[in-house]
């Protein structure tokens, strides 16, 4: 039985081909992309260099999907990325998408434990701002695979996003009023 606490390893070859090892059978980005959904570590690296191309490989997952009309990142969000990457928010832009993320998973995480239970954080001043926050940004990264069939181009979801953006930034000026 492969060990699921290391990462799944797959070895790219010359002519593209990806092997998982685990296995020993090739795999799809598809696959890969299965693995990654259920809770799975992969490392992507070429055989004859070493090289760690899993960057590389996930983002041209998220392409894939992106180009199948499962549109996950707004285009706002993409072209802030791609600024990012010349302006010198490109030191900070990595720290806060892997927070927001970690935030994400943990609130999840919480979420799930605390169903059926009063829960004593509901009282805390912009607790609900923060928790429509999240669940709306979920329901954008999940694109509705978990059971919500909301259009992307609902009128409604347009301005819950625009809602979003006024909470978010002013979570952000409290933040920043804190750290003075």
């Amino acid at each position: 039985m492969a060990d699921t606490n290391k990462p799944l390893l797959i070895k790219r070859y010359a002519s593209r081909r990806l092997y998982n090892t685990e296995t020993s059978d090739y795999v799809t980005l598809e696959d890969i992309a299965i693995f990654i959904r259920e809770g799975r570590e992969v490392q992507i690296v070429d055989l004859k260099s070493g090289d760690d191309l899993t960057r590389q490989y996930l983002l041209q997952i998220i392409a894939e999907h992106e180009s199948r009309g499962e549109n996950v990142l707004p285009v706002d969000v993409l072209t802030d990325l791609v600024r990012s990457y010349t302006s010198q928010a490109a030191s900070v832009v990595p720290e806060f998408l892997q927070a927001s993320f970690e935030m994400l998973r943990e609130g999840q995480s919480k979420a799930m434990e605390n169903m059926g239970k009063a829960n004593p954080m509901a009282s805390m001043p912009g607790f609900e701002a923060m928790r429509a926050q999240q669940q709306a940004f979920f329901k954008a990264m999940t694109g509705g695979m978990m059971g919500d069939n909301a259009s992307s181009d609902d009128p409604k979801g347009a301005d819950d996003l625009g809602e979003i953006k006024d909470q978010l930034a002013a979570l952000q000026e409290k933040l920043s009023k804190m750290g003075k």
